[in-house]
């Protein structure tokens, strides 16, 4: 069990492609993530772990730099549908929705659904469910999406969001938040609102990034949260379960933080931006 001032964080903004993304972007992402996880570890110190991922991947969401929320990939039918989850370490709840349209914040909505009985909605299922509970109704398109779906030029950000923290007590919770690939087909489930994106237990929390066939071929962050959870060290459980994903050639990154305090990560291409707070010091990286 951890200390009681030993609280951490860590969050990410999805791959960077410098094929596609300015240097100007690029450090604006990187001031950005500053910001909210500044903000997030404040929030940090008077709320649970659970409460914090989610203001925290909600703060990305409504950022128009990541993709996820507002400014999220518009699929090849020219509509927007999001998904997104979160799980709390201490009860082993999970809960999410997928390919939800209309609503500004994903994550509140998957939020909501964790104290009902089906906690993992889909499609037109988890739209009505988020308006019946005052969920306003919210166009998530910005024109730089427009533009890119109009001239079929799909950016390749890969730019799922996600958050794990340690609260005072010693909790873990991880949550995920993605508006897609670009371009993908209807119906196409990402790993954000599954286990293999988005999993924690007392252990350890994971939230993952990168190309969702993968990370849920290579089950990603629950390899990685049971393996810290069987004994294994936390670089070890990365190391191991990277090893297997590479054996698939697969593209994906996560972050994490164990029961120790250990925050780690690893991605498959050095692109992923992300940063942490220890209540000392901020880390951007990329």
């Amino acid at each position: 069990m951890t200390k009681k001032n030993a609280m951490k964080i860590i969050i990410h903004g999805g791959f960077f492609s410098e094929s596609s993304q300015s240097l100007e972007t690029k450090i604006a992402k990187q001031n950005s993530l500053k910001q909210i996880v500044s903000n997030s570890y404040e929030y940090l110190k008077t709320h649970t772990a659970l409460e914090t991922v989610v203001f925290a991947v909600e703060q990305l969401e409504n950022d128009e730099l990541f993709n996820a929320g507002v400014g999220s990939q518009i699929q090849s039918d020219g509509k927007i549908r999001m998904s997104a989850s979160m799980m709390d370490g201490k009860t082993k709840r999970f809960s999410g929705v997928i390919n939800i349209e209309n609503v500004k914040n994903p994550i509140r909505v998957a939020e909501k659904l964790v104290d009902t009985v089906d906690r993992v909605l889909g499609g037109e299922g988890a739209t009505k469910f988020a308006h019946s509970n005052n969920f306003d109704w919210f166009n998530p398109e910005i024109p730089q999406r427009r533009k890119e779906y109009e001239t079929k030029l799909e950016s390749k950000s890969l730019g799922t969001v996600g958050c794990v923290a340690l609260d005072a007590q010693g909790n873990i919770a991880a949550a995920t938040s993605t508006g897609g690939k670009g371009f993908e087909v209807p119906g196409r489930i990402s790993d954000s609102a599954t286990t293999a994106g988005n999993y924690a237990t007392q252990h350890c929390g994971v939230s993952c990034t990168g190309i969702g066939e993968d990370i849920v071929s290579a089950a990603v962050a629950t390899k990685i949260v049971t393996r810290v959870s069987d004994g294994l060290s936390i670089e070890k459980a990365f190391d191991k379960t990277f090893a297997e994903l590479k054996e698939i050639d697969g593209f994906a990154g996560a972050i994490a933080i164990d029961n120790k305090g250990n925050i780690h990560h690893l991605d498959s291409h050095p692109s992923m931006v992300f940063a942490s707070f220890d209540g000392k010091t901020v880390k951007v990286f990329e």
